[in-house]
C-alpha cells in the first residue's frame, strides 16, 4: 500500500509499469537496453479518488489521461531503469497530490471609495500631462 496523502492510498497492483526502449542518441547500448519506463494508472477505478478530484486530475493531466481515466507517464530522463521508475512514480504522486487540493472559491469584492477616487485622480493627472504636451498657440 502506497500512501500518497492522508486520504489517498494506491496499491502496487494498480500501477502497471513496463520497461521500454529510450529514444534519442546513446550508441549501441541504448539499442539493447530497456531503460525507459512507462507507468499506467487507472484513476477512475481507485476507491480513494473522488469524482470531483478525478475531474481536477483530468484537467491537470491533460492529454496524459485517456477517456477511460488511465494516466500514462513516460520517463526516460535517467540512464537507469530504477531511477526512471522512481521519477515516473514521483510525477504521478505529484499529480494526485495537486488534484487533491480543493481550489479556493473567489470572494467577489467591490472597490473602495478611496480606490475609486485614486483611480479618477490618476486619470485626470494623466489627462493634464497630455494637455501640457500640446503645442502652444499664440493668438495674434
Amino acid at each position: 500500500m502506497i500512501q500518497v496523502t492522508p486520504n489517498i492510498t494506491l496499491y502496487p497492483h494498480e500501477l502497471h509499469i513496463t520497461a521500454v526502449r529510450s529514444s534519442g542518441p546513446g550508441g549501441q547500448h541504448v539499442n539493447t537496453t530497456n531503460s525507459a519506463v512507462q507507468l499506467k494508472f487507472n484513476a477512475a477505478y481507485n476507491a480513494s479518488i473522488t469524482p470531483s478530484m478525478l475531474e481536477r486530475l483530468r484537467k491537470l493531466a491533460g492529454r496524459r489521461m485517456a477517456d477511460d481515466g488511465t494516466i500514462t507517464l513516460h520517463a526516460e530522463v535517467h540512464k537507469s531503469q530504477h531511477m526512471n521508475r522512481l521519477d515516473a512514480e514521483k510525477r504521478l504522486f505529484d499529480l494526485i497530490t495537486a488534484a487533491a487540493k480543493k481550489p479556493k472559491r473567489r470572494v467577489s469584492t467591490k472597490p473602495t471609495r478611496a480606490s475609486k477616487e485614486r483611480r479618477l485622480q490618476a486619470k485626470s493627472h494623466a489627462s493634464t500631462l497630455k494637455k501640457n504636451r500640446a503645442k502652444v498657440r499664440t493668438d495674434e
